[in-house]
Formats: C-alpha cells, structure tokens, sequence
C-alpha cells in the first residue's frame, strides 16, 4: 500500500502559479529598471517631458513587480499555514472487548506500543505556534507529543470506566512550552502554547494517520479504505 503522504511544512514546492507570479514580478522589475534607465538618459538631454514619461512607466512597473512578490508571497504564506505535516501512524489490534494493543510509529521511524482500553483512542501533544509573519517565512509550529490514552464515547461510561493513559514524553530540563507559560513575555515570536488532541475509533486491524496542520491542531483519518470502512460498520 502506497500511503498517502501530506505536504511537509516549510518543504513547499512553488506551484506553476506561483512561479508565474514570481516571473511576472521579474520582468515587471527588469523593465521598471529599463525605463528608469531611459528616464536618467532623456533628463541629462534635457528632454524633460521623455524623462518624465519615463518615469511614470517606471513607477507603474515597479508597482507591478511589488504586487506579483507581495502576492506570491502572501500565496506561498498561506499554504504553508494551511499544510500538514505527519506525526504518527498508529495501528490497533483487538486483544479482547474493549482492550486494544496499539502502535505507534514516528516518522524517524520510532516505534512505541501501549495497550489501551476503551471504544476510542486518543493522542494528544504540546504545540507551540509562532506568530504568523515567522510562519509565512518559513517557521513551522512545534509540538511534542505527550499521552496516549483511551477514551469511551459514552460520556456516562467514560466517568465510570478505568482510565488508560500512557505517557509519550519524558520530562525535559528545557521546555520551550513551560518556559513560555511561565514567561510568557520572554518569548514574544511564540503565539500560542497549547494542547491539541484527535480522536478516532478502536477497530481491530485499523491503521490511522495523525497529523499536525499549521494552524497548530492534530487531525486523525484512516490511513487506509478497510480502516474507513470497519469504523462505518462497526457498532459503538
């Protein structure tokens, strides 16, 4: 199986679009050049009327090339916060009702496994989000991840079922995301330091994709249509 593999964050490739835009900026600067050229020629003439000319194709083509940039740019920016990057993958194996074995594997190809009880799984993680400018340049959002735990759908059950949470994270002497909620001031470039979870249903067999968009929130869909199909017909 050939899994479908989401954009990385800050590895965009430059759609055709965008290179028009950019090229289109280009040429619209190398011609503003031109006429600023021609425009220093008339004037030393003193053929003031062609300088002025001149100049006003200049500005016209200058205004052009900032608009292509400062649109690329802004287009670039926004798929970059729209994109998403893989976190984990995560299979679930039924090892009796209600108790599922789980894997989870990183995408430097680490692999944890846990055992859960519940009708749904949860995986949670620290994100760190920068301001948006930084994000536009480039800078994608934090995270580490931070439990995996079962959960039930029934909120009366999920108060009175036994709780099964593993830890995914060891603690650190440095935490960018204690730091900056003590200190929030310390570190100004950073918007938001938050929690994020997404939750899916056990199925025996099933294999799951996590990832993380820009925005900062983890999103889980099934990694595979067996997997899509067995959370429509199982009963919960």
């Amino acid at each position: 199986r050939a899994p479908r593999r989401p954009v990385m964050l800050g590895a965009m490739p430059l759609t055709p679009f965008l290179v028009g835009l950019y090229g289109f900026a280009l040429i619209a600067a190398i011609v503003a050049i031109g006429h600023a050229a021609g425009a220093r020629r008339h004037w030393r003439s003193q053929r003031r009327f062609a300088a002025f000319h001149r100049s006003l194709w200049s500005l016209v083509f200058v205004l052009l090339a900032a608009i292509g940039a400062i649109v690329g740019t802004a287009l670039l920016g926004y798929r970059r916060l729209t994109a998403e990057t893989p976190i984990a993958s995560i299979e679930t194996r039924a090892l009796a009702p209600d108790r599922f074995a789980v894997d989870i594997v990183l995408p430097d190809g680490t692999r944890k496994a846990a055992e859960i009880a519940g009708d749904e799984w949860q995986l949670d993680a620290r994100v760190i989000k920068w301001d948006a400018r930084a994000v536009v340049l480039g800078a994608p959002a934090l995270y580490r991840l931070d439990r995996l735990s079962g959960r039930w759908r029934d909120a009366a059950k999920e108060a009175e079922a036994p709780k099964s949470v593993v830890a995914l994270s060891s603690p650190t002497a440095i935490d960018l995301w204690q730091i900056k909620q003590a200190y929030p001031k310390w570190l100004p470039w950073v918007d938001a330091d938050y929690g994020s979870g997404a939750y899916l249903p056990l199925v025996d067999g099933g294999r799951f994709d996590v990832t993380l968009a820009a925005a900062g929130g983890l999103v889980a869909r099934p990694a595979d249509a067996s997997t899509a199909e067995k959370i429509r017909t199982t009963p919960f």
